[in-house]
């Protein structure tokens, strides 16, 4: 994937160039980019709804969307991704993907997770067994080659 983009896809509007000088954003963390010219801070979609809730515990996600513009869309991918989570004693929560059983943060529960981790563990030994190699990321390969190469 080119940068070009890469920038295209960004899905939580995160600030590249500052709004009050043009400078360069640089990340600080937790969805933070400061200007490295004049020091302006601005927030991706993380930083804003994490500032949100830090101020206003229990918020749901359609009262985030109505005060900071932050879609319940992008709301929910962040709790599937775990980088945030259903407040406790909620009535909201999430339901797993795989059981439905009711979970505060991710895709799945603590025990189809580990389900999932030990079903790639167990196939990964079949493959190992077979002679198979499994090429994971970011090894370097000949452009083209299959996934999995004979030992």
């Amino acid at each position: 994937m080119d940068f070009e983009r890469l920038l295209k896809a960004d899905t939580y509007n995160i600030p590249r160039e500052c709004e009050k000088c043009g400078g360069v954003m640089v990340f600080q963390g937790l969805g933070e980019y400061k200007c490295e010219d004049c020091g302006q801070l601005a927030y991706d979609d993380y930083g804003k709804v994490r500032a949100y809730i830090e101020e206003h515990k229990g918020a749901t996600a359609a009262q985030i969307e109505d005060a900071i513009g932050v879609s319940q869309k992008t709301i929910r991918r962040l709790l599937k991704e775990g980088r945030l989570e259903v407040a406790e004693g909620s009535r909201a929560f999430l339901m797993c993907e795989l059981c439905g059983k009711k979970i505060r943060s991710g895709m799945y529960c603590p025990e189809c997770e580990t389900k999932m981790h030990r079903n790639l563990e167990e196939k990964q030994r079949q493959m190992a067994h077979k002679g198979l190699h499994v090429v994971g990321m970011g090894q370097k390969g000949d452009e083209g080659h299959k996934r999995f190469i004979r030992s």
